[in-house]
């Protein structure tokens, strides 16, 4: 039943939002009240719980949104992004570009989140459309597909650390073992989906005000060392921070000065500042016309911050709802490889609540009795439940409306590019998953 209320209220929604038109933000707040009902949360709760979902949605993205959406802004008014976007057509040319943006994902990807990074890179992607009159999921899709598979399959991101953290499992061999699964097939699915004839097909538009329209001359940009310097700038505090914590045991000042500089706010707020310090006088003659800037693109961003926080809704409706609950009951007796019965039961969490953190946190809870005495090595247990998270992102997935929204798509679109590529996604990490365990195992015979 559980399952079936899922499957109506993902119906409802595309209906709503299809054939009515209905706004996301007020489609998903409805489908949600829905469900809230129907799985008998007491009425005089449901609001606390819609307002639980969004602000906590909300709370985890408006900060990484607003202020990379600013720093994204800053970058195209000044000319910075198109100076790098310029010299990374001058490295790899037309030709590959697919190729620059997938190194570029796999770099900055590896230890930041996924929603962090592609506010990160996403402007250099637009900037690029823009430069070549490229498609824009020609070169964005790319990006989106290897940041994703970055953040599901390996740590630091809080998936893949959190189930190590319960598998007792080594965090530094999990990452050496996933990027064996993570670079191929991040790499393959980059380069071969948007050549696919559907997505071929779809010619969405940069949504209006997170990208400069302007087109500047050499010497009106920045230079290569400054531009790449504010880029570079939050995935480098961020990452020392992830490695800082990865290598060093207990507790000092030091350690909590670098985590909290390498606090994705924090980082981005701080780049913010270098950002408008180094490019704000070629952007306008006084503080006011910088701030014109960043008001834009924050006015940009309203409806799309809007729509993720009713997307947390959704998820916590189904949270509440106790869905979680019905399915570890109902595999707790599947008989199968715990390899498989890991990566199932996180497929089927994420279809079901959106939330990949809960699809994990719950699969290793149900996985773990089975640990001892498999036989299987525990970091490979740990991937095979990261990479079943990824699969089947739709529409209670609140990342699954940023890259809608990002990428101007209509739903039936999203469903089409995204859901697609992070499900062939998960199948090929659990091939890979169970490959790289039976190479292990024949090394150690």
């Amino acid at each position: 039943m559980p399952l079936v209320v899922v499957g109506v209220s993902v119906v409802i929604l595309l209906f709503l939002m299809t054939r009515l038109k209905l706004n996301g933000f007020a489609a998903l707040l409805v489908v949600a009240v829905g469900v809230a009902l129907v799985q008998g949360i007491p009425v005089a709760t449901i609001p606390d719980v819609l307002s639980e979902g969004i602000g906590g949605q909300i709370g985890d993205t408006m900060l990484v949104i607003g202020l990379g959406a600013m720093v994204g802004r800053v970058m195209g008014d000044s000319g910075a992004a198109q100076r790098i976007a310029n010299k990374m057509l001058d490295a790899f040319g037309p030709r590959w570009v697919q190729v620059a943006m997938v190194v570029t994902s796999m770099l900055i990807g590896v230890t930041m989140f996924y929603e962090v990074a592609f506010i990160i890179i996403v402007p250099i992607a637009f900037t690029l459309v823009r430069v070549t009159g490229a498609k824009l999921l020609w070169i964005g899709l790319p990006m989106s597909i290897t940041l994703s598979t970055m953040h599901s399959f390996l740590p630091p991101h809080p998936g893949p650390t959190a189930v190590a953290a319960t598998f007792h499992a080594s965090v530094g061999l999990t990452l050496v073992y996933g990027l064996f699964i993570a670079i191929p097939a991040g790499a393959l699915i980059a380069l071969v989906w948007p050549r696919l004839p559907f997505i071929r097909a779809m010619n969405p538009s940069i949504p209006k005000g997170l990208v400069s329209e302007r087109e500047f001359t050499d010497e009106e940009m920045p230079g290569l060392g400054w531009s790449l310097t504010v880029a570079l700038f939050p995935v480098v505090l961020i990452a020392g921070a992830s490695v800082t914590e990865m290598a060093t045991s207990g507790e000092s000042p030091f350690l909590h000065f670098v985590t909290f500089i390498g606090s994705a706010p924090i980082a981005l707020l701080l780049t913010l500042f270098l950002a408008v310090w180094a490019f704000g006088p070629r952007i306008g003659r006084s503080l006011s016309d910088v701030s014109a800037s960043c008001t834009s693109a924050a006015q940009a961003m309203a409806m799309i911050l809007l729509v993720i926080g009713a997307g947390g809704a959704f998820k916590n409706v189904l949270v509440e709802g106790g869905i979680s609950d019905h399915i570890k009951d109902t595999t707790d007796s599947w008989a199968i490889s715990p390899l498989i019965l890991a990566w199932l039961i996180a497929v089927i969490l994420r279809i079901a609540l959106g939330s990949a953190t809960v699809a994990v946190v719950t699969a290793s809870g149900v996985v773990l009795p089975l640990l001892a005495g498999s036989g299987v090595h525990p970091e490979i247990l740990v991937l095979a439940v990261s990479c079943g998270s990824i699969a089947f992102s739709h529409v209670n997935d609140p990342g699954f409306w940023l890259f809608k929204e990002y990428f101007n798509l209509s739903v039936i679109e999203a469903i089409k590019v995204r859901t697609t590529y992070t499900t062939v996604l998960a199948i090929l990490g659990l091939g890979g998953v169970l490959a790289v365990e039976w190479a292990l195992d024949v090394l150690t015979l």
